[in-house]
């Protein structure tokens, strides 16, 4: 099989990886400020604190993930919100992310880290502006 023939459709796989990435990264800031899903929060976080901030740009900078808008400097804050959100709550509960819970942070870390270099693919607004332009 020639895998190389499967680089045609590089755009549309890395708006995959963003949307879906986006959807599951703003169910964690449902859920901390409203409680959606219903789960892992005991209800919705104090809206001034830490974790009140971090629902805000799981759930808003999600969303502008999800629709490709301002995709790099957005990815780049939500990179940095996870690294932040490992080290300060994952990291001291053990060495391991298996252990710690914090396997997810890492890779919604290097996922954002990634639309950093690579921008949002297609089926994005960033790239409906810049065939406009």
């Amino acid at each position: 099989m020639n895998f190389d023939s499967l680089s045609r459709y590089r755009p549309q796989a890395l708006a995959v990886l963003r949307i879906v990435t986006a959807l599951l990264f703003i169910a964690h800031g449902t859920q901390k400020l409203f409680a959606l899903p219903a789960g892992g929060m005991p209800g919705p976080v104090d809206y001034f604190s830490l974790m009140g901030l971090a629902g805000f740009l799981e759930a808003f900078g999600g969303l502008a993930i999800l629709v490709g808008i301002f995709t790099r400097p957005v990815a780049f804050v939500l990179s940095g919100l996870m690294a932040a959100a490992y080290w300060m709550a994952h990291a001291p509960n053990s060495i391991f992310p298996v252990n710690n819970g914090g396997d997810a942070a890492i890779m919604f870390c290097f996922a954002f880290l990634y639309l950093v270099f690579s921008g949002p693919g297609a089926w994005s607004i960033d790239e409906a502006r810049a065939r406009s332009a």
